[in-house]
């Protein structure tokens, strides 16, 4: 749905110097039903359908404003999300379901929502590894400020040591991808004698692509837990400003700078 509404837009803006806006493109989603090849779209909820139309006015508002790059087109094997809010899911007894699906999700959980808490919003991703989430908005009262505790804290981010600390005290840097590194390089070398468009290439893609989300867990999983503690330990923190985009241009260092997951 993003690609059809960006390639109108880019049509439009390219060989008419024209601007199309939401309002248009939500129009076109009644003709795009239509279409043979677009048949699949009556099987959802149009409510993920306007949200994602909605998404990429807001990346148009932000490239007009020169706050972001003219948006991408997006490729199916890099995964995809849908947004759906309350009028296109239904939180009964702690099951959720979505708009036209007869049964709940199956869903394991990593928390459960707290008591008396209804969703606002509910976001289904797939990951490129084959993986799927489900994202829930909920607004908690019970949550309240951290106390204080009076400390202050400035950060040095490194690349042999994470971070260096103006109580020098300093945390090594895990270095997950190293960790993985031998089996990322075993799954690439597989997918590299599969044949193009065959069944196991795409079997194989889905394999690297499972390595490198085993490197992105374990990297999210230790910064969280590094600056949960920082948060909770501090009440302010002073870190230094890097534009990692530019520092990983550095072909020499690019491995080691993005290895680091304050990166």
């Amino acid at each position: 749905m993003r690609n059809a509404g960006l390639a109108v837009r880019t049509e439009g803006w390219y060989e008419k110097q024209e601007r199309i806006g939401y309002s248009q493109t939500s129009s076109l989603l009644t003709e795009w039903k239509k279409l043979e090849d677009l048949e699949f779209l009556n099987e959802v909820s149009c409510v993920p359908l306007q949200q994602c139309l909605r998404h990429l006015q807001t990346a148009f508002t932000n490239f007009w404003a020169k706050r972001s790059k003219y948006p991408n087109f997006k490729k199916k094997r890099n995964g995809g999300s849908a947004e759906f809010t309350k009028s296109a899911f239904k939180w009964r007894d702690g099951r959720l379901f979505l708009a036209k699906c007869k049964e709940p999700l199956n869903i394991v959980w990593s928390r459960f929502l707290p008591q008396d808490c209804y969703p606002s919003t509910v976001t289904v991703k797939l990951d490129p590894s084959g993986r799927w989430f489900v994202s829930i908005l909920v607004k908690d009262p019970s949550i309240n400020p951290l106390p204080k505790t009076g400390k202050q804290l400035g950060i040095d981010v490194g690349i042999t040591s994470l971070i260096t600390t103006s109580n020098e005290e300093k945390v090594a840097n895990p270095k997950q991808f190293n960790r993985l590194y031998k089996k990322l390089r075993r799954k690439q070398k597989a997918l590299s004698r599969k044949t193009k468009g065959s069944n196991n290439r795409y079997k194989a893609c889905l394999e690297v692509a499972q390595v490198y989300a085993q490197i992105k867990d374990a990297r999210t999983d230790f910064l969280h837990k590094l600056t949960t503690k920082l948060v909770r330990d501090n009440d302010l923190i002073a870190i230094e400003g890097l534009a990692i985009k530019n520092m990983v241009k550095n072909h020499k260092l690019a491995k080691s700078i993005s290895d680091a997951s304050a990166a």
